[in-house]
């Protein structure tokens, strides 16, 4: 409020107290995605539109999107050990795999990407190539993405860049995967693009709506029925510190759970 430290250090800070780590993949930062503008030749830091709706989670950013999660969440029964239990996500917005996907052009994500996909990368169509597409995928079309992002997207230009030569493949439209692709106002300069980003982040119009993104993630809209009608609930599983492993006798049970949380990701500490 006092402008003393940027909202990229207290986003940090927050992250560090939710148990969130560099050395964690499953529990790596979280950072919002803050832009909802990916078309447009120049960024308008000045107009509301340009931003995203930092008041709600990712799988609420369009009327008919928060139907469909709120429709989902109203047809399953309640049933807190069930694989199908009662909510709006059955994946997450932080995971390993989501850390590795936006990294890995880079090492040591590269491989540890490839590990995570049994040893080869994805099929170029899923592969992270496209700010842009992965915006519209995660807010608009794709119905299990509702991921955010991690903090180099508001530092690292080099994770925006094939610069080790590796072959990602070749999509069905014929593109062959190599460096990211940019906004157009980021003229094709992932420097640029950084640049643009982190004053977006740091915005006026950021730093006013932050706190309701910070509600969702790491405050009292996290679970119960705040997050209920902020249309915000994801698996029981996904919830660490709820789950209590040690009453659980049925290994088989405790393992799907610790796989689950592995690989779909895990909520933050209520901070």
């Amino acid at each position: 409020q006092k402008r003393e430290i940027s909202n990229f250090d207290y986003l940090m800070y927050l992250n560090t107290l939710a148990g969130r780590s560099y050395n964690d993949y499953m529990q790596y930062p979280v950072f919002p995605w803050v832009l909802a503008d990916y078309h447009s030749e120049t960024l308008n830091l000045t107009n509301p539109h340009t931003f995203r709706d930092l008041s709600k989670p990712m799988g609420a950013q369009t009327v008919e999107r928060k139907h469909k999660f709120i429709q989902r969440y109203n047809e399953v029964e309640k049933s807190e050990g069930d694989l199908s239990a009662q909510c709006h996500y059955c994946t997450h917005y932080s995971s390993a795999i989501i850390v590795a996907s936006y990294l890995v052009r880079m090492e040591p994500f590269t491989q540890t990407f490839c590990s995570l996909q049994g040893g080869s990368f994805d099929v170029a169509d899923r592969m992270f190539h496209s700010v842009k597409s992965t915006w519209e995928s995660a807010s608009r079309d794709n119905m299990s993405d509702v991921r955010e992002l991690i903090p180099e997207f508001f530092y690292l230009p080099e994770f925006l860049t094939n610069s080790n030569h590796f072959e990602l493949g070749c999509m069905q439209d014929g593109t062959v995967l190599g460096d990211v692709q940019l906004p157009p106002w980021a003229d094709g300069d992932p420097h640029k693009f950084i640049l643009l980003h982190r004053q977006a982040l740091e915005s006026d119009y950021v730093s006013a709506h932050l706190h309701r993104w910070i509600d969702l993630i790491f405050g009292h809209k996290q679970h119960g029925s705040a997050a209920v009608e902020a249309v915000n609930t994801y698996h029981p599983y996904f919830y660490g510190d709820k789950m209590d492993l040690n009453n659980i006798k049925d290994p088989l049970i405790k393992s799907t759970i610790l796989g689950f949380i592995s690989n779909f990701g895990q909520i933050p500490k209520q901070v």
